[in-house]
């Protein structure tokens, strides 16, 4: 009976795995297909590769997704690290384990779903008076962001040994010195963690960008300009073009996995 739900639960899991990753692979499989048919298979080729590297428009909105994305990621790593600074520090000067209300706040754009946020901000740019371009994406991407960072590093918080600080500040080091030569390095691996997180949901976010991008080509994004090419059609070039957005965001998801491990004890 044992054995038999063993393998029942690992049929099951494989199942769901293909199902999840089945479509990515076929995807990148095709993304080699020498023929311009979407799903007829004509030979290996990376000369789809080789058009993404000589198409200007795609370069354009690479370049643009790549300053997006690192503007972003910087200014939520700061905002979001002095968020989760702030609330855990809060908490522990009050010795509550923290508010239902003030979490939910703080994880508010994280659970609001993407339309709702991107007309919220479209009509706060609108209120303001202020054009859209590169600028009204960054800030857009700061907003969720932040929630990401915050949520990440108070998870590292959480397992921060405070009395280290008190030993710092009882032999004599300042504040600022002590949070930048004891607390900074010790949560670093967090505060990286939550902004290659916040790197990868940057270059794949659509809806809030499309909302707040502006009239024109000057501030379009890579999954702008995919939307844009996929309206005539699927071809190995979209194929090719998602696959190296994909491998870019696996990418930083892992290195973001990896960094946020809970130290252990002994560490």
């Amino acid at each position: 009976m044992r054995n038999g739900s063993g393998i029942a639960l690992g049929a099951h899991l494989w199942l769901v795995y293909a199902f999840l990753y089945v479509p990515i692979l076929v995807l990148i499989l095709l993304s080699f297909n020498a023929s311009g048919l979407p799903t007829a298979w004509g030979g290996a080729s990376l000369k789809w590769y080789g058009k993404l590297l000589a198409n200007a428009s795609i370069q354009h909105a690479a370049l643009n997704t790549l300053i997006v994305a690192l503007t972003s990621t910087f200014i939520a790593c700061v905002l979001g690290t002095l968020l989760a600074l702030g609330v855990e520090m809060r908490a522990r000067n009050s010795g509550k384990k923290g508010s239902n209300i003030a979490d939910t706040l703080l994880m508010a754009p994280m659970i609001i779903p993407d339309i709702v946020l991107a007309i919220a901000l479209l009509s706060f740019f609108n209120l303001l008076k202020m054009s859209l371009g590169l600028h009204s994406i960054i800030l857009s991407h700061v907003v969720f962001n932040i929630a990401f960072v915050c949520a990440v590093v108070r998870t590292r918080l959480k397992h921060f040994d405070y009395s280290i600080l008190e030993a710092s500040i009882d032999l004599g080091a300042g504040w600022f010195t002590t949070a930048r030569r004891v607390l900074l390095p010790a949560i670093f691996p967090g505060v990286l963690a939550g902004g290659l997180l916040a790197f990868t949901l940057s270059v794949d976010e659509f809806i809030i960008a499309f909302f707040n991008s502006g009239s024109g080509s000057a501030s379009t994004t890579l999954p702008m300009q995919i939307y844009s090419m996929i309206r005539f059609g699927v071809t190995p070039e979209i194929n090719a073009l998602a696959t190296l957005v994909m491998l870019v965001s696996f990418t930083a998801l892992f290195a973001s996995q990896r960094l946020n491990k809970v130290p252990k004890a002994h560490d």
